[in-house]
């Protein structure tokens, strides 16, 4: 029942992924503009209010942070003499949005590199967040949100979720902007999501055909250069907004992804068989154990000798020969492996084995 579950199943998604005609898909689900991007911050901070959750004494890192924090501060201590359990060192991460602005809010992920048992009830000290070029872009302070819990008495321990791990919504304010690729540019670049020479081709093409000129030009497989008309450079935000909106019919190579880990098999729609013949076949051993005891009479001279005599049966059901013409769709290919009873990891070996004899022709890719 979970074989037939599998293939139907299998079938299904076959069955949804074939096309009933080109489909086409808007320009801003097909590329990105270059340059418009996220940027990763990171930062060093002390997260402190833990009720004896935080960092011990082998964490030196942590106390000598919170002397030159002190220190900063006026308060003069020599690290060696500190001794507390309520502060933990951090790590802090966030995520810098395109067209951030000074003053903007950003979400931040704090996460602790000592021996802190929980984060719960901290609070994360005025921390610099700094990108790949050492300038800082943000900052972030702020009482944390922890999805879980660690507590701990008399040798006794029990915990809930990720407890060094926490979240500050809106925790850390923009305080330099990036610079911003649109201004005083004379051309932009449309970088495809998944390089293609068609769809570079076909989105050039749509672009030049709205416009009414010839503004777009496919560079390579994965970049479309657009040039700003002279009316287009005070207003790209209204060029970009029509440019995206056009719908092109995106093409990609034939791919067969396969999971030998999970069975799982997942067939492009340009997959096309030359013509092959596909037999399965599988043996069924059945192993019935048996047991006879050998016993001496009551007065004769011997031991109970116990013999075991397994039945041993192999059973090979005939599999058909199956026959897939040239130019079978991806449903063909499907009701033809059903047709030879090939379970869901069956139909891995048998996709590798076509590959391997070139009737198969797209990229078998396994993961």
């Amino acid at each position: 029942m979970r074989i037939a579950e599998n293939l139907l199943l299998l079938s299904l998604v076959a069955c949804c992924l074939m096309p009933a005609g080109v489909r086409a898909e808007r320009i801003k689900d097909l590329a990105a503009v270059h340059g418009v991007r996220r940027n990763q911050l990171i930062g060093y901070g002390l997260v402190t209010g833990l009720n004896g959750t935080g960092d011990s004494y082998r964490s030196r890192f942590t106390l000598q942070s919170l002397a030159a924090m002190l220190g900063r501060m006026g308060v003069r201590i020599d690290p060696k003499q500190i001794q507390v359990r309520n502060v933990a060192a951090v790590m802090v991460s966030a995520e810098l949005p395109p067209f951030a602005r000074t003053g903007s809010r950003i979400d931040v992920t704090v996460s602790s590199i000592g021996d802190a048992r929980s984060l719960l009830g901290g609070t994360l000290i005025y921390t610099p967040l700094r990108g790949s070029d050492g300038n800082v872009y943000a900052v972030a302070q702020g009482a944390l949100a922890v999805g879980g819990w660690d507590t701990e008495s008399y040798g006794a321990r029990l915990s809930k979720n990720h407890a060094t791990v926490g979240r500050i919504p809106m925790g850390a304010t923009v305080e330099k902007e990036v610079p911003s690729p649109l201004t005083g540019a004379d051309s932009l670049d449309l970088t495809l999501l998944q390089p293609d020479f068609t769809t570079a081709a076909r989105l050039a093409a749509a672009i030049n055909t709205k416009m009414g000129s010839e503004l777009a030009q496919a560079l390579d497989a994965g970049t479309v250069r657009v040039k700003l008309p002279q009316e287009g450079k005070t207003d790209v935000v209204s060029l970009l907004a029509e440019i995206e909106n056009l719908e092109v019919a995106g093409d990609n190579r034939a791919r067969v992804v396969v999971s030998e880990r999970t069975g799982t098999v997942v067939l492009g729609e340009q997959v096309r068989l030359r013509q092959v013949a596909i037999t399965h076949g599988s043996i069924h051993l059945e192993i019935a154990p048996r047991a006879e005891v050998s016993q001496p009479n009551p007065l004769a001279a011997g031991n109970t000798v116990t013999v075991r005599e397994d039945q041993i049966r192999v059973r090979e059901p005939p599999q058909p020969l199956v026959v897939v013409e040239p130019g079978a769709t991806l449903g063909e290919l499907v009701r033809a492996l059903n047709a030879v009873g090939a379970t869901p990891r069956d139909l891995i070996q048998i996709l590798q084995a076509i590959h391997s004899a070139g009737a198969l022709p797209a990229e078998l890719e396994i993961i």
